[in-house]
């Protein structure tokens, strides 16, 4: 399902706003008079400031999931679970900080140069198969393809198995949305199975070959930190995948929908496209493709100098933080020169992403290749569609399919 909203009111709530053609002046309106408050409607707190995101982010209070449901409870007793409850990214337990250290390591260990010809090269092959430089409704497609190619080759998965994985990746990702449909959610149970079993293969793999891929890697830095559990990093392997899928498909669509409605900085970005290099940063902060997050309290007390409950949850507007000017000056200016950028998008504290490199570098040599065949983005259909979603901000100037 798609959402087309209208840019002449307002969204109704900070999670309407995600798909809103225009959700910043809302936006700017909530950091303005509501930096912190009680969403009746929602049921649950709503930080938007950039004080008071990065006070719940940073709270020893908070977690990632409600302590009465680590998992998804329409998840519970498939493979979707077994890998949902191991994601580091969605555990606050005891083995969170060393397993985190593993993860950042195994990301900073790959080499710049690796990651951006990785991404040149899918970028080139889909931008040839897939042509959507001649077609925006196949921009999904591409931009949704490009991070599962480039992370499952880094990971050492084999270039005829591609295309089946990111068919997985897509299906997995979509059950853990709150308004799956029950085909959907089963869909995605069965393709955490073959991810899973296909992960299992390609770590031993890897190991009897003594081999240098991203999966091996993470199993050796997981030893270093005392984690063996080879569940464990399997399910983290995958979640490589999982959490770069939406992220970066929605940076690389908000990117051309900034390039389309911002002509001066469409034009010398086109004439030069080393320019990306400053325009995606911005464009993480001016429309990020992560526009919220959720904690929860694991008990009473004091968060952003407001007392919750235990149990309370929290929706954290990363997209408005972006937003607030005592963060970033004049921040309805698209500027790809902006000096001492804040950006949210990413987080902070204990639960920041550390895939912020690999994701820009991604997305750049998605662009770089659409522009290099002659897309002009000048001409993509205005206002763009943006899939349904409570968090993740992606256009799609087409109707998804319900596959």
């Amino acid at each position: 399902m798609n959402v087309r909203a209208t840019a002449l009111t307002n969204p109704l709530d900070p999670i309407k706003a995600v798909t809103h053609s225009n959700p910043s002046p809302y936006y700017a309106e909530l950091v303005a008079r509501k930096p912190l408050y009680r969403d009746a409607g929602l049921g649950l707190w709503v930080a938007s400031s950039a004080e008071a995101v990065m006070a719940v982010l940073t709270s020893e209070l908070c977690r990632v999931r409600p302590p009465a449901e680590p998992v998804p409870s329409a998840l519970l007793g498939s493979s979707a679970a077994d890998i949902f409850r191991l994601l580091i990214r969605m555990n606050d337990g005891s083995g969170h900080s060393p397993f985190r250290q593993a993860v950042s390591a195994t990301l900073n260990s790959i080499e710049v140069a690796q990651v951006s010809a990785q991404s040149s090269k899918w970028a080139s092959v889909l931008a040839d198969d897939l042509r959507p430089q001649a077609d925006p409704l196949r921009l999904p497609d591409f931009a949704f393809r490009l991070s599962v190619y480039v992370v499952a080759s880094l990971l050492g998965v084999p270039p005829d198995q591609l295309q089946e994985v990111a068919l997985w990746t897509g299906d997995f990702v979509r059950c853990f949305a709150p308004a799956s449909r029950p085909e959907q959610i089963g869909r995605g149970k069965v393709a955490a199975g073959q991810l899973l079993n296909n992960f299992r293969s390609l770590l031993t793999t890897q190991q009897h070959a003594q081999d240098d891929g991203l999966l091996a890697a993470l199993a050796r830095e997981a030893k270093l930190v005392g984690g063996e559990d080879t569940n464990v990093i399997i399910a983290n392997g995958i979640g490589f995948l999982s959490q770069a899928y939406e992220a970066t498909a929605g940076l690389i669509g908000n990117t051309l929908v900034a390039l389309a409605s911002n002509r001066e900085v469409r034009e010398p970005a086109m004439a030069n496209p080393s320019l990306l290099r400053q325009v995606i940063p911005e464009v993480l902060r001016w429309d990020p493709p992560v526009q919220n997050t959720r904690r929860f309290l694991a008990r009473n007390g004091i968060v952003a100098e407001q007392e919750m409950k235990e149990g309370d949850a929290i929706l954290v507007v990363l997209a408005a933080a972006n937003r607030d000017p005592s963060a970033n000056p004049n921040p309805d200016r698209f500027d790809m020169f902006r000096k001492d950028r804040r950006v949210f998008t990413f987080g902070a504290g204990g639960h920041a992403c550390p895939g912020e490199a690999l994701a820009t570098t991604i997305a750049r040599a998605g662009i770089e290749q659409l522009l290099a065949r002659g897309f002009d983005p000048g001409q993509l259909p205005e206002p763009a569609a943006y899939r349904a979603s409570a968090n993740t901000r992606i256009p799609l100037w087409a109707k998804e399919a319900d596959e």
